[in-house]
């Protein structure tokens, strides 16, 4: 999967669980917590999305490289098969 097939995967997850940010928002370095208010039911929600649409089940361990709307985009490209 390339990085803007990623990218799409991750706006289309983020429009479902908070569909109060905007796509212009969602820049690279927005950080998920801090800058998007994301919480801790949210995040694993999308990293459930995520995992249905692309087939990228994301370890516990690998959370924290998801921080940033950037490392989330990375993270399914570098990992989608």
């Amino acid at each position: 999967m390339n990085t803007n097939d990623a990218r799409a995967a991750v706006t289309a997850a983020f429009a479902e669980v908070a569909p109060d940010i905007l796509p212009d928002e969602l820049v690279e370095s927005a950080r998920l917590r801090q800058d998007l208010e994301i919480d801790s039911l949210d995040f694993l929600r999308l990293v459930e999305l995520i995992a249905e649409s692309t087939g990228v089940d994301t370890p516990e361990e690998d959370y924290r490289r998801l921080d940033t709307v950037g490392g989330f985009v990375d993270y399914v490209a570098s990992h989608a098969r």
